[in-house]
């Protein structure tokens, strides 16, 4: 299942790369039809740099910033259909990260995504998800629509789950970088590595029981058809002493809390997670 059914169906982070080995995941073929052509996002990664620290996100600094709008027009000039397909993949990605930042700066949301779209307290349909806010490519989109009708059906990644950052504390959290093609494998992996690893409130193999995030939960069966599948797709993400129990284990699979908080620098702050 895409993030973007999550979200409804809960409704009703940045770092740099370092070395690793090499990626453990096996992509499975696409039905993009792939060009040659390659896209600088330079303009984003510099960007994020300067308003991302370990995935808090200055939102104000991104509502100021004229290269943050440029590079919104530059999604828009881009064809995506010409890039190649790692290319057309970080392409997709960075527009959904992109644009979530965009929904929240346009609405100078503060507190939770979840607020924008709210009608006497209640979520409009499917929420800001819905909202017909991208530009890309010369389409005009929905989160949900890039979620569902583009990486959904024409990438097969299950490590798109661990990229895509929906502006909660609850996500995996946004880079400090641009995803690009040429770095995209490597990317992947240390995006799933740093989400597994580092977020142990959300994901976390205990004596008799393991708790995982909504986000992978929800999303389960891209990354396998059985449960012995998927354990094994995320095993090389967790910490190595957790591996052996996480396969062995029997029983259900508990869902961690998914935290809505705003993934601001100002709630950071707040919550004393600075």
């Amino acid at each position: 299942m895409c993030l973007g059914v999550l979200l409804v169906a809960l409704v009703t982070g940045g770092h740099a790369v370092a070395a690793q080995p090499a990626p453990t995941a096996t992509r499975r073929p696409s039905v993009v039809s792939a060009g040659t052509a390659t896209m600088d996002h330079a303009r984003f990664t510099a960007v994020l740099r300067q308003y991302v620290v370990r995935g808090f996100v200055d939102y104000d600094g991104f509502a100021r910033s004229p290269d943050f709008a440029r590079y919104l027009d530059e999604l828009d000039r881009t064809r995506p259909e010409t890039l190649t397909e790692d290319d057309q993949l970080a392409y997709w990605i960075n527009v959904y990260n992109a644009y979530t930042i965009q929904l929240i700066v346009q609405h100078q949301e503060s507190a939770s995504i979840r607020n924008i779209g709210r009608t006497l307290g209640l979520l409009r349909l499917k929420g800001p998800w819905s909202v017909p806010i991208v530009r890309a490519g010369g389409r005009r989109l929905s989160l949900d629509e890039v979620q569902h009708t583009v990486l959904g059906q024409q990438f097969e990644e299950p490590r798109v789950h661990f990229a895509l950052s929906c502006g909660a504390m609850g996500c995996p959290p946004l880079r400090s970088d641009a995803y690009t093609g040429a770095a995209l494998l490597e990317q992947l992996e240390d995006q799933a590595r740093h989400f597994m690893r580092d977020y142990p409130a959300q994901n976390r193999v205990e004596a008799r029981s393991i708790w995982l995030s909504p986000v992978l939960l929800r999303a389960r069966r891209d990354f396998g058809v059985t449960r012995a599948d998927f354990l094994q797709a995320i095993a090389p993400y967790v910490p190595e002493a957790d591996q052996k129990r996480l396969l062995e284990l029997r029983g259900p699979l508990h869902e961690s809390t998914f935290d809505w908080t705003l993934n601001s620098q100002a709630q950071a702050k707040r919550l004393r997670r600075w």
